[in-house]
């Protein structure tokens, strides 16, 4: 039978766009987000003890990837997009329901608002529950997963002198690691695996109120050309 799913509240994260979000958590510890709960959630008893955890799960929906018709075999980015295998052998965004789950540092604990990091939700993303993580039933050393191993593997990220200074700069007025965000995210590379850039391709997301570009000079390295608000 069905059931209806309320958010419980918002994330209020540094990523506007899709493009350029890490394709799992933790991969760039330097992404932040302020979870904003909703009432009756808000007042403070939801979250108590809450400051004893580090790490959380967040349940949320992928609300700009609903489908009315489920998808039974998706193109993951890590088999380089030209593979296809069952939805649930995987953790594509194009979910039966919409759910998704992401562990994520839990930084700091404010009645009705959480500082969390290593994030990748897009900003405005509906948060559906929160759970602790608990590290002696959750971390299991003896898992596997032969299509993802192990994290991706980094590619050079270098900086024209004026985008290094222009993200230095926002650094300052937004009291965020703006320089450590941008090369945490483009390091893993955004561009489809099946997809060679051109030098002369610019590529742009954007990281809180701005937009970063950058191209490809070699084909296995970024060179961020601009930082500069959106």
């Amino acid at each position: 039978m069905p059931h209806d799913i309320e958010p419980i509240g918002y994330l209020r994260s540094c990523f506007r766009e899709k493009f350029a979000i890490p394709r799992q958590p933790r991969l760039a510890p330097a992404a932040r987000g302020v979870l904003e709960l909703l009432p009756p959630f808000d007042s403070g008893e939801a979250v108590a003890g809450l400051e004893q955890v580090s790490h959380i799960w967040l349940l949320f929906l992928f609300h700009q990837a609903l489908e009315d018709k489920p998808r039974l075999r998706v193109r993951p980015p890590r088999l380089g997009g030209n593979r296809m295998v069952g939805v649930f052998a995987t953790r594509a965004t194009h979910r039966p329901n919409g759910i998704g789950q992401s562990v994520v540092r839990l930084d700091r604990v404010e009645a009705g608002r959480l500082f969390v990091s290593g994030i990748d939700l897009l900003d405005g993303t509906p948060i559906v529950d929160i759970k602790p993580y608990v590290p002696y039933a959750d971390a299991l050393p003896e898992a596997r997963n032969e299509m993802a191993a192990a994290a991706p593997e980094l590619i050079e990220v270098q900086w024209s002198e004026s985008a290094l200074a222009q993200a230095r700069s926002q650094a300052l007025r937004l009291d965020e690691p703006v320089v450590e965000l941008i090369e945490q995210c483009l390091a893993q590379d955004p561009r489809p695996a099946y997809q060679k850039p051109d030098p002369e391709r610019r590529y742009g997301a954007q990281f809180w109120d701005l937009d970063v570009r950058w191209h490809y000079p070699e084909g296995e390295s970024i060179r961020v050309l601009e930082v500069v608000p959106a």
